[in-house]
Order: C-alpha cells, then sequence, then structure tokens
C-alpha cells in the first residue's frame, strides 16, 4: 500500500470545501478554524503512518514542531499518540488562553531549526504551515528528519508563497511584493501584519521544498494538503503548481530508501 492510499479516499471536495468554510473563522474564531484544522492533520497522519506500516500509530511519540497553543495537542491526544509540542514564541504557546484540558502531552519552547531532542527519538515529527515562517525553512526539515526514528514519519507542510494563500492575512496583495503588501497593510490597519515579510513570513516556493525533499533521499510523496485527489497531479506542473498547490505536504520516511511519488 502506498504512503497516501488511505488518505486520497478521504481527499474529497467536500473536505476541501469544509475546509475553505473554516479558513474564513481565522481571526474571529481561532478556537474553531484550530480546531477543524487540528482534527484533520490528526487524520492526514495517522492514515500516512497507516499506509507506511499497516497499522495504527495508538502509543507513537508525535513531535510538533510549531505547535502553537494547543489545538493540534488535543487532537492528536484523541487519536491516541503522546503528543510533544515544540514553539518558539511564548505569545503564541499561550495565544488560546489556559490550555485546554484535553490538550495533554509536553510543551517545550524551543526552536525548530534546533531542535532540544536527541537523534532518532520520536515516532512522527510533524510541521504544519511553520516552514513559511522561518529564514531557513530546510534546516527545520533536516532536524525534523534528524530527530525521527529510522523508518518512522515526518510530515512538513507550508504554504506556498504564489499561492492565494501565501500573502496570509495580507490576502492576494503579496503578488504586488512581499514587502509593498505589508506595507499596504500597515497603511489600511494602521499597525504592521502579524505574518510581516522578511521578518516572521518568507517567500517558500513548492520547487524549493521538491528539490531539499527529494535529495534527502527520504521522500515518500507530495501532494497538495487541501485539494481533492483528483487535483493532486498539480504538484507535478514545474511552475503551475506555484500557483495551483497553495499548501504542500512533503511525506518523508528518515533512514530507509523510498520511492517517491510526486502527485
Amino acid at each position: 500500500m502506498a504512503a497516501t492510499d488511505l488518505f486520497a479516499r478521504r481527499a474529497t471536495l467536500a473536505r476541501s470545501v469544509r475546509l475553505l468554510s473554516e479558513f474564513r473563522h481565522e481571526q474571529s474564531a481561532p478556537a474553531r478554524f484550530y480546531g477543524a484544522l487540528a482534527g484533520d492533520t490528526a487524520a492526514l497522519v495517522t492514515e500516512l503512518w497507516r499506509g507506511l506500516h499497516g497499522d495504527d500509530p495508538t502509543g507513537r511519540t508525535v513531535l510538533d514542531v510549531g505547535g502553537g497553543p494547543g489545538y493540534f495537542a488535543a487532537a492528536f491526544s484523541h487519536a491516541g499518540l503522546r503528543y510533544v509540542g515544540v514553539e518558539p514564541d511564548p505569545g503564541e504557546m499561550h495565544a488560546a488562553g489556559p490550555r485546554p484540558a484535553d490538550a495533554t502531552g509536553s510543551f517545550v519552547r524551543a526552536s525548530g531549526m534546533a531542535l532540544p531532542f536527541a537523534d532518532a527519538s520520536v515516532d512522527i515529527c510533524l510541521s504544519s504551515n511553520v516552514a513559511e515562517h522561518v529564514p531557513r525553512p530546510w534546516q527545520l526539515g533536516n532536524e525534523m528528519l534528524r530527530v525521527t526514528k529510522p523508518g518512522g514519519l515526518a510530515v512538513l507542510s507550508y504554504t506556498v508563497w504564489l499561492g492565494p494563500f501565501g500573502g496570509h492575512e495580507m490576502g492576494l496583495t503579496h503578488y504586488l511584493g512581499g514587502q509593498r503588501a505589508a506595507r499596504r497593510y500597515t497603511r489600511r490597519h494602521g499597525h504592521p501584519p502579524k505574518n510581516n515579510y522578511g521578518s516572521s513570513l518568507f517567500a517558500v516556493s513548492a520547487a524549493a521544498g521538491l528539490d531539499w525533499a527529494r535529495h534527502t533521499g527520504a521522500l515518500v510523496a507530495a501532494f497538495p494538503r487541501y485539494h481533492p485527489r483528483w487535483a493532486w497531479t498539480s504538484t507535478a506542473l514545474p511552475g503551475i503548481r506555484e500557483f495551483l498547490v497553495s499548501n504542500l505536504v512533503l511525506v518523508l520516511q528518515p533512514g530507509l530508501q523510498n520511492d517517491c511519488n510526486v502527485f
């Protein structure tokens, strides 16, 4: 069974529409938005593990790089995994107020580009929508592979700059250029964007992620995170994929020789 077979069955147009409808609540109702995203992410990771190993990851340790305030902790705890969250920003760690009671696990303040964990110490390493927020995203990726056990699972998912959501709260103005978009946002709202181009938001391409992942020798699959299965072929189209993929998932299995499926 291919790593993506189980998830592909759930990657329907209805799922895509449902997740897209939740995006509009990110600012006004973050618990609703991130709760839905966390549940979908836990299901994604579970199904990728099943595809690779043929069993459930129940009891396995998942290290979530950039885990934020605990929404993902609750989702992975419900899925039966031991959760460890890493977050460098104390403001983000407490952004949701008191951590939900069902958000069990361990939480560490640290940078994803220098993870304070031993080599081959976790079964699963996840980074969801973090790579575009760090100046050296592939150093983060290398750290994820370092701490993941051979034969385990690393999932790096990030927002592609030239996709429609590349500018985050700046909207489509990022097509005018990141710095110009940030200035326009500041003039309109009276304060700089949270995700400010050049300091907390960077232009990361699909091509760069695929090139890095292929060179690791650990790449198993790559596909658009929120697209229905019939749209996954956009990942294999140079140039066009930068605009169509929106959010790229890189699935990696360190320590083994892998056959890569780039859809």
